[in-house]
């Protein structure tokens, strides 16, 4: 949407009444932006916004978005923008019951990621990733080579993060968004539910001692697991666990089995998505002689979660109270 043009100036008065509106109206703010009223195009705009380290000004919504990774496409579901989406690619697992209308009716461009060129066939002007991968430049998606296309991008903020991400990290995700598309009140909406969530839970939760946990992604030789850096560290915490390996400084990493024996998880939280099943990962876990005497293997004691519930997205609040319910 266009600047406001700036009268042609004839008389000092005209002036005088035109430069305060202007300057009202050409405020942007990466914490700002609010839904647009019927007839206003105006209303939050220019809004502008650094992401990982680019800087962009929206002249107005993008109006034909590219989601990359499910929980990119989730925030956009919730906050009501499918009439933006003008293709998705790449889920991990489901999408939630109440998006799948309107998942159903967004063209896939991939089972994983496009190529650059069938990315440009969607003919998109944004792209929103959730993981760093939805930009490899070795594969010609990077966001300098989007933008050199007229493209302007997102990548998660957990897909760039140089700290441990938390809840405060999903609310901004949800409300620059909501700010990109015009639909801040939206997005304001969610973040006061997910507070009003996770304060309930925090409540019940009050007088449990942690537990040790362990999150079992994926691997064979060596464990994949959740480490300190990323949210699903925060989930953890929250619903009343102690993630065993937060003090590896990656969102996701590589842990030996027998750091996994010496740090005795009493609960272990098995990812599920993929080619692999739960009950195949548990077996894995349970006929390893290595992992006999861990207390979560002798009790089979164990906690399933969605791999879209442990990233920055829109089920990071709910994830904590199914995961506490589990614990």
């Amino acid at each position: 949407m266009p600047r406001p043009i700036r009268a042609h100036i004839r008389v000092l008065i005209a002036a005088a009444l035109l430069a305060p509106l202007a300057a009202c109206s050409s405020t942007s703010s990466s914490s700002g932006g609010s839904e647009a009223k019927p007839g206003s195009k105006t209303q939050g705009f220019p809004y502008t916004v650094t992401n990982c380290g680019v800087k962009t000004t929206y002249e107005a919504p993008p109006k034909r978005a590219v989601t990359m990774n499910q929980h990119a496409t989730e925030v956009m579901l919730e906050l009501g923008l499918k009439d933006h989406l003008a293709g998705t690619a790449y889920l991990d697992d489901k999408v939630l019951p109440k998006y799948a209308k309107a998942y159903a009716d967004t063209p896939v461009l991939a089972k994983e990621y496009p190529s650059y060129e069938k990315l440009l066939a969607a003919n998109p002007d944004y792209v929103y990733g959730g993981y760093a991968s939805a930009f490899l430049a070795g594969e010609g998606r990077s966001r300098g080579a989007l933008a050199k296309s007229g493209i302007e991008s997102r990548l998660n903020v957990e897909g760039c993060a140089k700290r441990a991400v938390s809840m405060d990290d999903v609310y901004k995700e949800v409300r620059e968004v909501g700010s990109t598309f015009g639909v801040r009140p939206r997005a304001d909406k969610w973040v006061a539910a997910a507070k009003g969530e996770l304060s309930a839970t925090a409540k019940k939760l009050k007088s449990r001692k942690p537990l040790p946990v362990f999150v079992y992604d994926s691997g064979d030789k060596t464990a994949f697991t959740a480490g300190g850096r990323g949210i699903g560290n925060d989930i953890i915490e929250r619903a009343g666990g102690r993630n065993v390996f937060a003090d590896l400084d990656k969102s996701f990493g590589d842990a030996s089995w027998e750091s996994v024996v010496d740090r005795k998880p009493e609960v272990i939280v098995i990812l599920d998505y993929g080619g692999t099943t739960v009950a195949q990962k548990k077996k894995r876990l349970l006929d390893d002689p290595v992992l006999a005497d861990v207390p979560a293997i002798k009790h089979k004691r164990f906690a399933v979660l969605p791999l879209s519930d442990a990233v920055v997205g829109v089920r990071a609040p709910a994830a904590v109270s199914k995961l506490a319910d589990q614990l």
